[in-house]
């Protein structure tokens, strides 16, 4: 009837859905946060450092690539997801939307606005660091480094030349003192004295302290041959390693032979000067900052991109920005509307549960918490409605309970007259599912036309005449069929009473009195039959024997034509008086019957007893002229609760009407059978004849005294049927056969509960 109320609403769902929404937002803001404070760490420090540069160049551009990735994805969902509200027409929708796009353009036009100036100033940026005149002071400078060199050079070379000729006398023993002139003229740190195969002969200076002095290469001695002097800088190839220490000159010139012999060895004098410090310096300075400036000339279009892709990775991160900004704002303004829209569907679709409302000081979540109020307040009064239902209910399941346990019928009808509703005790009185015939008219249930047009006349005269009681109240007797086609002979009596109900509806409350009446005629009869019994029975024998006695006397006194007459009169007297006796005795019979002495009793063995006195189908020797009875036995019928002796008058009684109703017609047949059914545990006893049948008069009062289709009988023999029938507890029922509007013949059954 109300819709269950639900803890976990739509409402309440969408509160918890916008916290997840929050924290997930929050999360995902300190993500790209640190993600871009780690770039912008490692974009500065490669700035700075060349060789960082490099080594993290591809991890700088794999990372922006997934930030970029990644904020582009989150954004198409925050896209197709605000699409999917607007598509669903959610409440807030549009809302949302328009929020997201002022925002987002808000966010996007100064953004590419900056965008667009930073890559002019980036692209021009970058080309002016690599300027010609920039380039052509940094080659003069080199050149002017080399050229010094080259000077200081081919100078030591000249002394060395020099210095050479003073050793072309002096042989390789005195070689020793001269080379320390030779240094100091020099003013060498290191001289050495080689043969032409490269064994050291003297030395002056830092080669004497080294085991294995640096020997000049085969090389270095075939130039210095040649050019008769060789010069070399070492110290500054590697501008990383070399020092303003370490840079120095080295010359290498052949020592004059003093004869023309060509056995004389040749000898080289090497000489080693070091650089001055400041000219290391510069030279240095120079060198590295050329070499710096080449690769980052080489380098250029890398950084170009590396500056352009941090700017565009800016740039999503500001159209971001401004999207997920104008989401947030757009939430907290639709949220407390989305809130109450859902609120009111759930309340549209019955549910009442407490609604969530948000603790905000606006006008919003003020609104919330007085929906949240009043929806509580709908809430309890719907409690108290419901429990006001039950209450309701429970006292018409309580009259329901009542009215189905009552044995008086109830039929409640409207203004026509038609069946609103009526209890299982109009059903069984009636003998029709009324349930069926809902909506209908009474008089149009079968078997209840007269009774349901007397029923509606009654209510008509009742509802005009408004000085009458608060209801109307009348007997009435009816005939309901018990099956299409078959009358009932027990004839309905009605004690009817009507009343109005709010509405205009008509309440109809009857019981079946026919019991009662029967009950009643039954002891009016029972009274009579004893009257008559006491007041007829003394007077007959008097007159029988005054009878007989006129005739003695006067028999022998009168002539043969009056004796005659006397002799007929007093026979007609005689046997008048012995039929009266018998009626009375019948009618005395009725009265005094015995009370019924109940036992187990087999029922099919009383009916094959019985069966002896009568000619069954088939049997020849008893006689033509008596009408032969089949017998149909149920072998699976137990016994009864009984008395034989009544029970057998039963029998006698039923088969002799039978066989008498049966004389005269095509179809002489009698039928006598039994029948059990488990379902109800009752024996059914069915006698059927081939007969005219009972005409309409005589089935309303069948069972009455004196009541009877034949031209001799007292029409006592149904009565006492249904008399011992009712000691026995036994429901006794009358009927025509029919079938396609022909009458078969009538059926008398009887009904017997099994012994325990």
């Amino acid at each position: 009837m109300n819709a269950p109320r639900s803890p976990e609403g739509p409402a309440r769902a969408l509160l918890q859905g916008t916290r997840a929404w929050r924290w997930a937002l929050a999360v995902g803001i300190a993500v790209i946060v640190a993600i871009a404070i780690v770039l912008m760490f490692l974009l500065t420090q490669a700035t700075n450092n060349r060789e960082l540069y490099e080594r993290n160049y591809g991890r700088l551009f794999a990372l922006n690539m997934v930030v970029a990735g990644v904020l582009l994805a989150v954004i198409l969902w925050v896209v197709v997801r605000l699409a999917s509200r607007l598509r669903r027409r959610k409440f807030g929708s549009r809302l949302l939307v328009k929020l997201a796009a002022i925002f987002a353009l808000v966010g996007l036009v100064p953004g590419v606005l900056i965008y667009v100036v930073s890559y002019q100033f980036v692209s021009r940026s970058i080309e002016s660091w690599f300027d010609v005149k920039v380039e052509g002071a940094l080659d003069s400078g080199l050149n002017l480094g080399r050229a010094t060199l080259e000077a200081l050079s081919t100078d030591l070379a000249n002394k060395s030349r020099g210095a050479a000729a003073s050793l072309a006398e002096a042989n390789d023993n005195s070689a020793g003192l001269v080379l320390e002139r030779v240094r100091d003229q020099l003013g060498a740190v290191d001289v050495v004295l080689w043969n032409g195969s490269g064994q050291m002969i003297a030395s002056a200076g830092q080669s004497r302290f080294q085991l294995n002095p640096d020997r000049p290469t085969a090389q270095q001695l075939r130039a210095a041959r040649t050019q008769r002097s060789f010069t070399i800088v070492e110290g500054l190839d590697d501008p990383g390693v070399a020092t303003t220490n370490s840079a120095r000159i080295k010359a290498i010139v052949v020592v004059p032979q003093p004869s023309l012999g060509l056995l004389a060895e040749s000898r080289f004098l090497q000489a080693t000067v070091t650089i001055p410090p400041a000219l290391v310096a510069n030279a240095i300075a120079v060198q590295e900052a050329y070499r710096e400036y080449q690769e980052r000339a080489l380098g250029r279009q890398g950084l170009r991109r590396m500056y352009i892709g941090t700017l565009t990775l800016s740039l999503f991160l500001a159209v971001f920005g401004a999207v997920l900004l104008a989401i947030v704002l757009g939430n907290q303004l639709a949220r407390p509307l989305l809130l109450l829209a859902a609120g009111v569907s759930e309340v549209a679709a019955g549910d009442l549960s407490p609604k969530p409302a948000l603790q905000g000081k606006d006008e919003l979540g003020g609104l919330t918490r007085s929906f949240a109020a009043m929806t509580q307040q709908l809430a309890d009064a719907r409690g108290a409605v419901e429990r006001s239902m039950d209450e309701v209910n429970a006292a018409r399941a309580n009259l329901q309970t009542i009215l189905d346990n009552l044995t008086a019928g109830v039929i409640v009808l409207d203004k026509q007259g038609r069946i609103q509703t009526s209890n299982p005790g109009a059903d069984r009185i009636l003998r029709v599912s009324l349930e069926e015939y809902r909506g209908r008219a009474l008089q149009e249930v079968p078997g209840l036309a007269g009774f349901g047009v007397a029923v509606h006349h009654r209510f008509d005269e009742f509802l005009n005449d408004r000085t009458q009681q608060d209801h109307w109240q009348q007997s009435f007797e009816l005939n309901v069929a018990l099956e299409p086609g078959l009358a009932q002979a027990n004839v309905l009596t009605l004690v009817t009473r009507g009343a109005e109900m709010p509405g205009e509806e008509r309440l109809l409350v009857f019981d079946d009195i026919s019991e009662i009446v029967s009950a009643q005629r039954a002891q009016a009869w029972g009274e009579v039959a004893r009257r008559l019994a006491h007041e007829i029975k003394n007077p007959l024998t008097p007159i029988q024997l005054s009878a007989e006695r006129l005739e003695m006397k006067l028999a022998s006194k009168l002539g043969d034509t009056e004796r005659a007459l006397l002799i007929k009169s007093v026979h007609t007297i005689v046997d008048q008086v012995d039929s009266m006796k018998r009626l009375v005795n019948e009618f005395r019979d009725y009265a005094r019957l015995p009370a019924a002495e109940l036992k187990p009793l087999d029922l099919n063995g009383l009916v094959n007893d019985v069966l002896h006195l009568y000619a069954r189908e088939g049997d020849a020797a008893r006689g033509a002229s008596q009408v032969p009875v089949k017998v149909v036995l149920d072998d699976m019928a137990p016994l009864i609760l009984g008395d034989a002796q009544q029970l057998r008058q039963v029998i006698h009684n039923l088969l002799q009407n039978a066989q008498d109703a049966t004389e005269g017609r095509e179809v002489r047949e009698v039928v006598i059978r039994t029948q059990y059914n488990e379902t109800s545990r009752r024996v059914r006893l069915l006698v059927q004849d081939s007969g005219t049948g009972f005409p309409e008069h005589i089935l309303k009062r069948a069972f009455e005294p004196y009541v009877t289709t034949k031209a001799k009988g007292t029409g006592l023999g149904l009565a006492v049927v249904k008399k011992i029938a009712d000691e026995h507890a036994a429901r006794v029922e009358l009927k025509n056969r029919i079938e396609n509007g022909m009458v078969l013949g009538a059926q008398v059954s009887l009904s017997f509960g099994v012994a325990s």
